[in-house]
């Protein structure tokens, strides 16, 4: 079984380097996988339960990298064993491009299985790992993907209160109110705006 492709990350390089060498997002990632840990500098070793046409099996197996590149790509191979129902390895070729703000993932796929899978058909198996494929770049994709800000709460911070902006710690509120403005203290300002509506009013009472 051969595949390729690709598929655009919006994020950086090395964002998507440093996801594609972490076994928690491996694990939430790849459908089916149960457990993803690293048993050596280079090695993983990860169980999942899989359904391929009317056979469902529990697969346990190991994944090597090699010629690793960071944050270009690397090689990753690896076999997995489903008892009866059969067992798959292979490796991918996968390689990282910058594309604008974001990241061209390329990916290729040569795999082998035998056993009872195999005894499937290619169509089937094909189909299978083709849906599989999509539902992980799926996931990978949105992991990644930054979540949009609304536009309510990227505003509501000029809507905040004094008592919102009030520092944690021992600074009260009136730390923030400025003494002076323009060279006149406050209680300056406060004069001349009363001074301003006293004259405002006696000018409409005499005129």
């Amino acid at each position: 079984m051969d595949m390729t492709g690709e598929r655009l990350i919006p994020a950086p390089r090395q964002q998507v380097w440093e996801a594609l060498n972490d076994p928690e997002v491996l694990r939430a990632c790849i459908p089916g996988c149960d457990t993803m840990e690293r048993t050596g500098e280079n090695q993983l070793k990860a169980t999942a339960s899989l359904k391929i046409g009317p056979i469902s099996a529990k697969f346990g197996g190991k994944v090597t990298l090699s010629d690793i590149d960071p944050p270009n790509g690397y090689t990753i191979t690896g076999e997995g064993a489903g008892g009866v129902a059969g067992f798959a390895k292979g490796g991918a070729k996968v390689a990282l491009l910058d594309d604008g703000d974001g990241t061209l993932l390329k990916y290729d796929v040569k795999a082998q299985v035998g056993g009872k899978i195999a005894q499937l058909g290619a169509r089937l198996i094909d189909a299978t790992a083709k849906q599989m494929s999509d539902q992980f770049f799926d996931r990978f994709t949105a992991r990644l993907t930054p979540a949009p800000v609304d536009a309510d709460e990227a505003g509501s911070i000029s809507h905040r209160s004094a008592a919102d902006l009030k520092p944690t710690g021992s600074l009260p509120i009136s730390a923030l109110i400025p003494r002076e403005v323009f060279g006149i203290s406050l209680l300056g300002w406060g004069g001349i705006a009363l001074g301003v509506v006293v004259a405002y009013r006696l000018a409409r009472r005499y005129y």
